[in-house]
């Protein structure tokens, strides 16, 4: 069996499932698990390394009214890789190949690969499509023994936030140039590990925000998590916030409650880790009752050096 993944979260279910032999070829963007990096890439991205969030979010925002996505297919290296299956979805339309691209080129493959196509929202529907993908390509038993452990540990973190009677007032952004509310299943993790979302709905798709309505929420806790961004990346895009004069008002920013984490690595993959961002985002609402998990990392948090009363432009500390 010959597997080709067109996600990074696809290819971390793949592996999961114990498939990691039969996946002959990835994404650009897939880096984990460790070592898959070194598969043949099948896509590219027209997107520049060096692009500004708000180039990037009017690059997507193009796509999204013509309806072409931002990355492309390498037909060249699929014919050569004779896939039997292709792993894709049709979530979104700007952040992965689009599906009606990814099953004209299966149909022109040798042997017209078989095409698996995930399309999961909320947390319950991603472990669902892991449960899919097992049943699809012969390992289903293995697919429910991983998937019953990632609903334990859900549960864990769920039990545990049941006993808070005073949730914090929770705002997760996706985006902050302009800012964007969390979307799918990230409300539903924030519920899980004891907060209350301001912005995001579960189910949902993002949405853009004005400063004013960040500043209207009134979160006691930012949580951002750039789609696509690394933390350095992020760290970047906050620092420019500094001289925002309704960021810097922000209960959360002025009690020191503004956390960071890797948005490409977690909270925009729909696979296994979204259970690891779970854990960490617990731990950072309330580290005495959530202990990080070994093996999942902490979020950064960012405090002011100085009262925002004594000096309007702001700096931070780790």
């Amino acid at each position: 069996m010959r597997i080709v993944s067109l996600l990074p979260s696809a290819t971390e279910i793949v592996c999961a499932l114990r498939l990691r032999e039969q996946l002959v070829g990835i994404t650009h963007e897939c880096d984990f698990p460790p070592g898959v990096e070194r598969l043949p890439k099948v896509t590219k991205t027209l997107i520049p390394n060096d692009a500004a969030s708000a180039q990037i979010d009017e690059m997507v925002r193009q796509p999204l009214r013509s309806a072409h996505a931002l990355y492309t297919l390498d037909r060249e290296t699929l014919i050569q890789l004779a896939p039997d299956w292709l792993v894709t979805q049709a979530l979104c339309d700007v952040c992965a190949v689009a599906e009606e691209e990814v099953c004209e080129v299966a149909l022109s493959l040798p042997g017209s690969p078989r095409v698996v196509n995930l399309e999961p929202q909320t947390l319950g529907q991603v472990l669902a499509s892991m449960l899919t993908i097992g049943e699809q390509l012969g390992v289903e038993s293995t697919a429910r023994s991983v998937v019953d452990g990632l609903r334990q540990r859900i549960e864990r973190v769920r039990s545990r936030s049941r006993w808070l009677r005073h949730p914090p007032r929770v705002l997760l952004l996706e985006w902050l140039d302009p800012p964007f509310s969390s979307a799918h299943w990230n409300p539903e993790l924030v519920r899980f590990a004891g907060g209350v979302e301001v912005l995001g709905r579960p189910g949902k798709d993002s949405r853009t925000l004005s400063w004013e309505e960040v500043a209207a929420s009134e979160p006691e806790v930012v949580f951002v998590s750039c789609c696509g961004f690394s933390l350095e990346r992020t760290l970047r895009d906050l620092d420019q916030l500094r001289s925002n004069r309704q960021w810097c008002q922000l209960p959360a920013v002025r009690a020191g409650r503004v956390y960071v984490t890797d948005g490409s690595q977690y909270f925009s993959r729909p696979g296994p880790r979204l259970v690891d961002s779970l854990e960490m985002l617990a731990h950072a609402l309330h580290p005495s009752i959530h202990r990080l998990p070994e093996g999942v990392p902490e979020a950064v948090r960012l405090r002011m050096k100085d009262p925002i009363e004594a000096q309007p432009v702001m700096g931070y500390r780790v």
